[in-house]
């Protein structure tokens, strides 16, 4: 049985003081509901912040990116060991826009899973199409490329914490959300790819959450779905309400 997993990915929104006060309206929300894991994913200069007000909740708090060298001269990059540090458990790792506009690649992709892993980090892989490759019938190909590279190597053994995360490029803060016959068939096909680079048996219990234009109206319908364990939500879990919201009518 999959724990079905909801995460916030706040992008460069919210200040520290804008970070409390949705933590304080956040929290008492799902003090009760621990059917779900869930985690707040604030950018880093609100990631302490938060880390420090989630103490003695359930809920989790990662980072939306980190570099894969433990230190080093990259200016502006964040460590796997400065996040453990302050105890960040989770962090997205190439998020289309990572992807987009700061060259990411299904290589670096990899680089990232590998060092999260070894650090202890769950890591929640972001793999999906543009709208042009999903029209020209290539997302399959798209969705197979990119797992494999960003699996290539990675120690079976190692690999439980492992969360997909499957945002189809085109659905991402265009308010279009693919139709759940569109997700059910994407997330089968992204765990069948897992199963072929890590086995059956890590395949049937990974997590493979959908991310595009998730609101609560339509977060039901989606976390119905056999194959969809959860959520990752942009611009709606910037409002407590909406992201509880999402939260419980996905687990409903």
């Amino acid at each position: 049985m999959r724990k079905k997993l909801f995460a916030a990915n706040w992008k460069m929104f919210k200040t520290p003081a804008e970070a409390t006060a949705f933590t304080e309206a956040f929290f008492p929300l799902v003090a009760g509901h621990k059917s779900a894991e869930i985690v707040l994913c604030p950018s880093m200069t609100s990631l302490g912040t938060v880390i420090a007000a989630a103490k003695g909740t359930h809920v989790h708090v990662g980072a939306q990116t980190m570099d894969y060298h433990d230190n080093g001269a990259y200016t502006g990059e964040t460590s796997p060991v400065m996040l453990k540090a302050i105890a960040a458990t989770h962090v997205i790792l190439g998020h289309s826009e990572r992807r987009q506009y700061f060259n990411e690649t299904d290589t670096t992709v990899n680089l990232k899973l590998k060092a999260a892993l070894a650090h202890g980090l769950v890591p929640i892989v972001c793999v999906g199409e543009h709208r042009e490759e999903r029209e020209s019938g290539k997302t399959n190909e798209v969705l197979e490329l990119q797992i494999r590279i960003a699996l290539e190597g990675i120690d079976r053994a190692a690999a439980k914490p492992l969360v997909i995360a499957y945002e189809p490029v085109w659905a991402i803060g265009t308010g279009l959300t693919a139709t759940p016959e569109m997700a059910a068939d994407a997330h089968k096909f992204i765990r069948a790819e897992v199963a072929k680079a890590l086995g059956s048996e890590l395949a049937a219990s990974t997590r493979i959450l959908y991310g595009g234009s998730v609101k609560p109206d339509n977060a039901a319908a989606l976390c119905a779905l056999e194959d969809i364990d959860g959520a990752l939500v942009g611009g709606a879990s910037l409002d407590p309400k909406s992201f509880n919201d999402i939260i419980q009518n996905g687990c409903a």
